[in-house]
């Protein structure tokens, strides 16, 4: 029997794969997320819901918004709309040869979700994944057009009529582009894309770049990087009208995902991450209760009671083998560090999240809820 993790969201039953949605309203945190209500594979997508006031304790909820007759629900993003005292949920509305915008409407707090009213459609088989939020006196969207390696940037004044403003593309990020989010942080922006294949083993992957928006554009300042060099966070986006910024990824690699065969649910969120930029990168810091670890060794393990994590040190890398602890691709991983090691790790049953140096990655590995033996080897 699998033990359940307690540091991270997994629904009740079935599968999970994108966080979606994700707003601070009234109080709290609006966890949506893509989910099959009827097995534990991909399919059938709908909205997920699930609530929290702290970002580590959540309360899941009916589902949101349903897989329609005509469509399926697919990732989107949800903003406040003040003028009209409702949530409105912009997601891609997917069906056989074609990915058009949609929205959806809840006057009682994201409760219950009211029409699928369909507002941006240029006839194309791959464009999703919608992103918006208000940028002074209007609303900007951002959306993934996959196969032209883009992220297209829309204006509205309403969230019903839009207009396209521009196209971007970075020359470091080559393969599919999904789930973008364009953000301010501090005095710049942050545009997040997460890539299917172009992860750093294989597989999926989130990298960043930070720059400015001139309202119209985005103009990078800074190269692309990985957001995180571990093989299991994907998906990645941040809150509208939180306090502060704060992303969540869902917490799996789409090279094996869909393919474990697990017992009454399959997929979990990240910890919450808090976000800043400081000397020209970007700052994660994991919110939840971490172990704190520091050592000049060359080689080290965290011991579990089935296996270890092991650590070794080469050419200012560290390698990190988990193939003790799992039963699927892409046993190493790698994260680039020089000199002592100082480790914040996060541990919780079926995964680790580590912070190496101000560096994150995070993994699955096949543990129950117990915190391993730190030891040199």
């Amino acid at each position: 029997m699998r033990t359940r993790p307690k540091k991270h969201f997994t629904p009740e039953n079935n599968w999970i794969n994108d966080p979606n949605g994700l707003i601070f309203h009234d109080g709290q945190y609006h966890l949506f997320f893509q989910h099959n209500p009827f097995e534990n594979k991909w399919g059938h997508m709908s909205w997920g819901h699930a609530v929290s006031t702290d970002l580590i304790n959540w309360k899941e909820l009916p589902v949101a918004i349903p897989e329609q007759a005509d469509h399926a629900i697919f990732s989107g993003s949800a903003v406040f709309d003040e003028a009209n005292n409702r949530l409105v949920a912009i997601y891609t509305g997917h069906r056989e040869g074609n990915q058009s915008q949609y929205l959806s409407f809840s006057f009682n707090g994201g409760l219950t979700w009211s029409e699928n009213l369909k507002v941006l459609d240029l006839n194309m088989v791959d464009f999703r994944d919608p992103k918006v939020f208000m940028y002074q006196d209007r609303w900007i969207m951002s959306v993934a057009k996959p196969k032209e390696f883009k992220v297209a940037f829309f204006e509205s004044k309403d969230l019903i009529n839009w207009e396209h403003l521009s196209d971007f593309h970075s020359p470091e990020i080559t393969e599919i582009y999904e789930c973008p989010d364009l953000f301010p942080l501090g005095e710049k922006w942050v545009l997040i894309i997460s890539t299917n294949p172009g992860g750093l083993y294989g597989g999926s992957g989130s990298q960043y770049l930070i720059g400015q928006f001139n309202g119209k554009e985005f103009i990078p300042e800074t190269k692309a990087e990985f957001l995180d060099y571990g093989p299991d966070y994907y998906a990645a986006v941040t809150f509208n009208d939180s306090p502060e910024r704060i992303s969540i990824g869902w917490m799996n690699n789409w090279l094996y995902a869909n393919n474990r065969k697990l017992e009454i649910w399959n997929g979990a969120m990240s910890a919450a991450r808090k976000l800043k930029i400081e000397n020209g990168k970007l700052i994660q810091t994991l919110i939840g209760e971490t172990e704190n670890f520091h050592t000049d060794a060359n080689e080290f393990e965290f011991k579990y009671s089935n296996g270890s994590l092991k650590f070794k040190r080469s050419h200012n890398q560290l390698i990190v083998d988990r193939s003790e602890l799992w039963d699927s691709e892409i046993t190493t991983f790698s994260i680039p560090t020089a000199g002592p090691v100082t480790i914040k790790a996060l541990f919780d049953a079926g995964s680790i999240e580590l912070d190496i140096n101000g560096k994150l990655a995070t993994a699955l590995i096949n543990v129950g809820a117990e915190t391993p033996i730190f030891r040199p080897i």
